[in-house]
C-alpha cells in the first residue's frame, strides 16, 4: 500500500532537514577542533577544557530543567543504570583529556584521522562487548582501516610519539564510550546522559585546571571567546541529536568522514600543513573502511 504524497512529501522534507542539522553539527565539530588548536598556542589544554565544559554544563542544566515539564527526574543520582551511564562520561572525559593535550603537538588532519578510526575500533570489540557477529568482510575493513592509520603514524612521519599515543587513547576510549551510548539507546532519556556527561566531564578536566591555570589569566574578551566556543561545540551537539531524531542513524553514520574531510582542508588551508601522499593514503583508507562499515550496518538484515 502506497503512502499518500503529501506523507512522503513530509518524510522526504524531516529527512533533509535532518541531513542539514547533520552537516551543521559536523562543520561545528571540525570548527572547534581547529579553534582549539589555533588556541592552544596561547592558552593551556586544562584551561580550555575548562571554560568548555563549564559552558556545556550550562547548557545541560537549561535542557533538564526543561525536560521535567516533560517528566524527566531532574535528580541525577536517582537515573537507573548509574554505573553504565559513569562509565560512558569517564570515557569522553579521558578523550576530551587526551585529544586536547595531542592537538597541541599534532596536526589537526593526521590527529583527527587517528581519532577516526574509532568506528573501527567499535567493530572489532563489538564481539565481546555487544555480542555481535563480525564476518569476514568486515573484519577484512577493520584490518585495511588500521593498516591506514599506520600510514599516517609511520616512522619518518615526523609525528610526535607522545601526541599520537594521546591520539589512539581518545579513539580507543571513544570507541568504547560509542558501545556503551549503544548499550544506554532507550534506557536512560537524553537529557539525563547529557547531564551526566556534562558533569563528569567538567569535574574530571575542570579539576586538574584549578592546579594548572596560567600565570596571568585570560582578558575577558578572550574568556569570552573560550565560552562562547565551548557553548558552540555543546550545541553542535544539540544538532546532532536533532539529526537522529529524523534520520536513522545508519543513514548518518557514512557522513561522519565529511569531518574529517573538514580537518584536512582547514589544516591545509589555515595552519598550512598538508599531509604527505602517504598520509593522505591513510586517511581515504580510514574513510574508505569506516564509510563501509557504517554502509553495511545500514543494510537490512535477511
Amino acid at each position: 500500500m502506497k503512502r499518500p504524497a503529501t506523507e512522503r512529501s513530509e518524510q522526504f522534507k524531516s529527512v533533509r532537514i535532518g541531513i542539514i542539522l547533520f552537516f551543521g553539527a559536523l562543520i561545528g565539530f571540525a570548527a572547534y577542533d581547529a579553534f582549539c588548536k589555533h588556541m592552544l598556542a596561547t592558552y593551556p589544554a586544562p584551561l580550555m577544557n575548562l571554560t568548555r565544559y563549564t559552558a556545556v554544563v550550562t547548557i545541560a542544566a537549561f535542557w533538564l530543567i526543561r525536560s521535567t515539564r516533560q517528566g524527566v527526574d531532574w535528580r541525577l543520582w536517582r537515573s537507573p543504570h548509574k554505573a553504565l551511564l559513569m562509565w560512558r562520561s569517564v570515557m569522553l572525559s579521558i578523550v576530551a583529556t587526551c585529544f586536547m593535550a595531542a592537538l597541541i603537538w599534532m596536526p589537526l588532519a593526521e590527529a583527527t584521522a587517528i581519532y577516526f578510526t574509532a568506528p573501527l575500533i567499535m567493530v572489532a570489540v563489538s564481539p565481546w562487548l555487544l555480542g555481535e557477529r563480525v564476518g569476514r568482510v568486515q573484519w577484512a575493513a577493520v584490518i585495511t582501516g588500521f593498516f591506514g592509520m599506520l600510514l599516517i603514524v609511520r616512522p619518518g612521519a615526523d609525528l610526535p610519539l607522545l601526541g599520537t599515543v594521546l591520539m589512539a587513547i581518545s579513539a580507543v576510549c571513544y570507541a568504547l564510550f560509542q558501545v556503551l551510548t549503544r548499550r544506554l539507546s532507550g534506557l536512560v532519556p537524553s537529557p539525563i546522559q547529557y547531564s551526566y556527561m556534562a558533569l563528569t566531564c567538567l569535574v574530571i578536566t575542570g579539576v586538574p585546571a584549578l592546579f594548572m591555570l596560567p600565570e596571568v589569566m585570560p582578558p575577558f574578551s578572550d574568556l569570552a571567546l573560550l565560552l562562547a566556543a565551548g557553548a558552540g561545540s555543546g550545541l553542535a551537539q544539540f544538532l546532532l541529536l536533532g539529526a537522529f531524531k529524523r534520520v536513522q542513524a545508519s543513514v548518518l553514520a557514512p557522513l561522519n568522514y565529511v569531518q574529517l574531510l573538514l580537518a584536512v582542508l582547514i589544516s591545509a588551508f589555515w595552519f598550512d600543513r598538508i599531509p604527505d601522499a602517504i598520509a593522505m593514503a591513510g586517511i581515504l583508507l580510514i574513510t574508505a573502511c569506516g564509510a563501509f562499515l557504517a554502509l553495511r550496518r545500514a543494510q537490512p538484515k535477511s
